[in-house]
């Protein structure tokens, strides 16, 4: 088992892709205890053919591929760029308040960057912010994506750690929100000292406008969670419902896209879920393995012999997942490490929805931060700004977010209060 994970950092570190590593340790691990390599084959595809829940991640996918392709963004950042343009470093705030709107709509802190991203890069350019400025504010905002609903990481976490996906979609709301507030002081006070410019006080009727503009778009997050909340329809179904009004949206309302888009979108959406997928499919039979050599019952105790007091071994827990996501692909540490802790929570009294959606922030945290930080890459891949002055830039961005971090660890309340409200008190 140690020479599996050993020969998988190796490869890790090697720049191997994530989901190679995993296959090719858990199959050489797999020969060298005799067992036939044909059950790898048929661990992989009942991963991923087992779970309807996980349904709603490609579906979730496509929603916001169509939301880029169908002109959604611009209107929703014109309408944010009116709420808060008129703030000290105005497009610097606009960045964060769009990041929280666009997250109601495609649940990915990757699609949040990518989508918006370029767009916002390019308008804070043309008004004078720097290059490393512009990308920090917009990678550190995108982490928003998956903790308003609907959030891709919720689903997969779900599936793994047998939890209400309802619940943790309603417990990301509040932290999305705190995270956006921790991120605009940071902003505020660096404008400031920078004297970054503002755009005019908006008209209320230039308000109004922006928000008639997108106002079938903002309605997206609104009939997820009301239908979840009111027992309508399932996480699953909620995804199919978000392609179908994204589809009706971008084709037949604006009109900003047609069947030769749609078919670009669809090809974009497959690429996309086949690499989840993969990498879901190859971690899922490299946990099997480590479970079929008792490692999470060991991890469990080991962990359970440094301390039972749930405070303390979440963070615990948490400095690892931390460090961790400076090397590690975050779905992957999702598909290994949920299955080991999640009944070690359990047993000293974690609530799962609690655990699970500081477990999806830390990760998010990961995706921004060097040197694998995949979010990084992505900015860069689509502003054109180098990594290394991203790298510098980012740092302290992750104030904010280690910050609000912590601030859910100590105080879960700040999680499990509008799940609590709005559905009753788990397991009530």
């Amino acid at each position: 088992m140690f020479a599996m994970i050993f020969l998988w950092l190796a490869l890790l570190l090697l720049g191997m892709g994530v989901a190679f590593t995993l296959g090719i340790s858990a199959m050489i691990q797999l020969w060298s205890d005799g067992t036939p390599l044909a059950v790898m084959a048929q661990r992989m595809t009942k991963s991923i053919s087992d779970s309807f829940p996980l349904l709603a991640v490609p579906f979730f996918i496509f929603a916001g591929n169509l939301m880029n392709a169908g002109g959604i963004t611009e209107r929703v950042f014109v309408f944010a760029r009116s709420l808060v343009g008129h703030f000290r470093g105005g497009l610097a705030h606009v960045n964060v308040v769009a990041s929280i709107i666009f997250s109601g709509m495609s649940g990915s802190a990757l699609a949040d960057a990518g989508g918006l991203g370029n767009m916002e890069i390019r308008a804070m350019r043309k008004a004078g912010y720097t290059d490393g400025f512009a990308g920090a504010v917009t990678a550190s905002s995108s982490v928003i994506g998956p903790l308003i609903p609907p959030s891709i990481p919720m689903v997969i976490y779900g599936v793994l750690a047998d939890a209400s996906i309802g619940r943790l979609f309603l417990g990301g709301v509040v932290p999305g929100l705190l995270t956006a507030v921790a991120l605009m002081i940071l902003i505020g006070i660096v404008a400031r000292r920078r004297n970054f410019p503002r755009d005019d006080v908006p008209t209320l009727g230039h308000v109004c406008r922006s928000f008639l503009r997108a106002v079938l778009p903002l309605l997206t997050p609104a009939i997820i969670i009301a239908g979840i909340v009111g027992g309508l329809f399932s996480p699953t179904e909620a995804a199919v419902g978000a392609s179908a009004y994204a589809i009706v949206l971008s084709m037949l309302v604006y009109r900003e896209i047609g069947f030769r888009e749609l078919y670009d979108v669809i090809l974009d959406t497959i690429r996309t879920t086949a690499m989840v997928c993969f990498i879901v499919a190859t971690a899922s039979v490299f946990a099997w393995v480590l479970a079929a050599h008792e490692a999470p019952k060991n991890l469990s105790i080991w962990l359970t012999s440094l301390t039972e007091n749930p405070l303390l071994l979440l963070l615990i827990i948490n400095l690892f997942l931390f460090i961790a996501g400076f090397f590690v692909e975050g779905l992957a540490i999702m598909i290994l490490a949920v299955p080991a802790l999640a009944p070690t929570v359990a047993a000293v009294g974690i609530d799962p929805v609690h655990f699970g959606v500081v477990f999806i922030f830390n990760l998010m945290i990961g995706l921004m931060t060097p040197p694998m930080g995949i979010g990084l890459f992505v900015i860069s891949g689509v502003s054109g700004i180098s990594l290394s002055v991203l790298t510098r830039a980012i740092l302290p961005f992750l104030i904010p977010l280690i910050v609000v971090l912590l601030l859910l660890i100590f105080f879960p309340t700040l999680v499990t209060f509008l799940p609590d409200l709005l559905l009753g008190k788990a397991g009530a």
